[in-house]
């Protein structure tokens, strides 16, 4: 049995699909389990109940500060040794974000699941085209961005799910591999030009004012969006891989496309 853990979260809810239409016998864990779904609370351990799962498909926990993620990731790599699983399907960070404002959390994981003994494959996911799309935003008809001429090897996340429910149904080829899921790079000029929209390139010092006076966002999301602001702006997550390719055994989605109709919903 596999087990997809963050059920209800776009990628692992996508994974999960995947993974049914492959006919893998799989279950999601969500902190509100619906029907045929288990109660997976990482932030309440002794809960936690791994026995008779195979393999784990451990979604990142996200959204929390640093301390907050990696005690989550490792309450669950600690049940998972204790009931017997057999792997860990990790989903990461491409490692072009190490200087990312959340990478450090992402790596801290990776390291406790290379020690934990069990057999394991880490994903390490590029940046969304869904953000990079969700990330740029409307002005009187124009589209304003921070992200300069700076290119991002963006990635939908259909293609990750796709490239997750892969690995965890046929494991044994992929075990103690690390894979750079990438696609291709992809500017916002190329967005605005896809939509027909005139552009207007905002400066980090606006934009990073933008997100402090945002009062939805917690206190960690404005120097984690400003970190892949000034990364994208700067060239630092254009590099790609052909690791998705092959996994899927096709070309990836149309990025532009995918983040065209994110800004385009914004509109």
């Amino acid at each position: 049995m596999i087990l997809v853990t963050g059920a209800h979260g776009q990628l692992a809810s996508l994974a999960l699909h995947e993974l049914h239409s492959r006919g893998a016998a799989a279950t999601g864990g969500t902190r509100k389990p619906g029907r045929n779904e288990r109660r997976v609370d990482f932030d309440d351990p002794a809960s936690l109940d791994f026995t008779g799962i195979d393999a784990l498909v451990l979604t990142s926990a996200g959204y929390a500060e640093d301390d907050q993620v990696i005690a989550r990731h490792a309450a669950a790599i600690d049940a998972a040794v204790r009931d017997g699983v057999s792997r860990i399907i990790y989903t990461s960070l491409v490692g072009a974000g190490d200087h990312l404002g959340f990478a450090l959390a992402h790596r801290a994981t990776e390291r406790l699941i290379r020690e934990s003994g069990l057999d394991w494959t880490i994903l390490r996911n590029g940046l969304y085209a869904e953000l990079f799309g969700g990330l740029m935003s409307w002005n009187d008809g124009a589209l304003e961005t921070p992200f300069g001429a700076g290119r991002l090897a963006a990635v939908a996340r259909g293609d990750l799910a796709a490239a997750a429910a892969i690995v965890a149904s046929e494991p044994a080829a992929h075990t103690g591999k690390t894979y750079e899921l990438t696609g291709p790079a992809i500017s916002a000029e190329d967005v605005a030009e896809r939509l027909g929209a005139a552009i207007r390139m905002i400066s980090l010092r606006e934009y990073r004012a933008r997100l402090l006076a945002n009062p939805g966002l917690l206190p960690f999301q404005p120097p984690m969006l400003a970190s892949i602001a000034t990364s994208i702006r700067h060239d630092f997550l254009g590099d790609t891989s052909r690791d998705l390719v092959q996994l899927l055994g096709r070309e990836p989605a149309d990025a532009i496309a995918v983040a065209a109709n994110a800004t385009e919903s914004m509109r």
